[in-house]
């Protein structure tokens, strides 16, 4: 799968993340400062990696700020994606579940390794449901990206 993956920061938890999408066999490209290199501005990698998403050229994105919040933001904000902030297992396999994410919004800041493994495990073996209520669900947000009011 390709995966896009950006981070304001070159933290260790971003090798953490690049070595487990690589021992997981997924195709990369990365966004943001190498190590060593100053941070960047967390909207601008984000938007850069979340277009890629949203234009079809990777299938999904992991991106990274101090706290997940900002980028989360900026994330949901392109047409298509559906981001999702993820602290525990749990959360990331509920937002694939029922909300089709295909964003992972991490923190720099309080993401450990053994929790990242963790959300990267269910992230990745959760596939949406496909029952009649989520998908409905998802309709209405597809409408919401495309600024037409939903129908009753």
């Amino acid at each position: 799968m390709k995966i896009v993956v950006s981070a304001d920061e070159h933290l260790p938890l971003v090798d953490m993340i690049l070595g487990e999408l690589h021992r997981r066999g997924h195709e990369i490209r990365y966004f943001g400062p190498k190590c060593g290199e100053p941070a960047q501005d967390w909207p601008v990698v984000t938007r850069e990696a979340v277009q890629c998403v949203g234009s079809g050229s990777a299938s999904q994105a992991i991106v990274l700020c101090w706290t997940g919040t900002g980028c989360s933001i900026v994330a949901n904000k392109i047409p298509g994606i559906r981001a999702a902030l993820c602290s525990d297992a749990e959360t990331a396999r509920g937002a694939r579940r029922w909300n089709d994410a295909n964003v992972l919004a991490l923190s720099l800041r309080a993401t450990s390794e053994a929790v990242l493994k963790e959300i990267l495990d269910q992230w990745f073996s959760t596939e949406p449901d496909a029952d009649d209520w989520n998908r409905v669900q998802l309709q209405r947000l597809a409408v919401m990206d495309t600024n037409v009011p939903p129908q009753p």
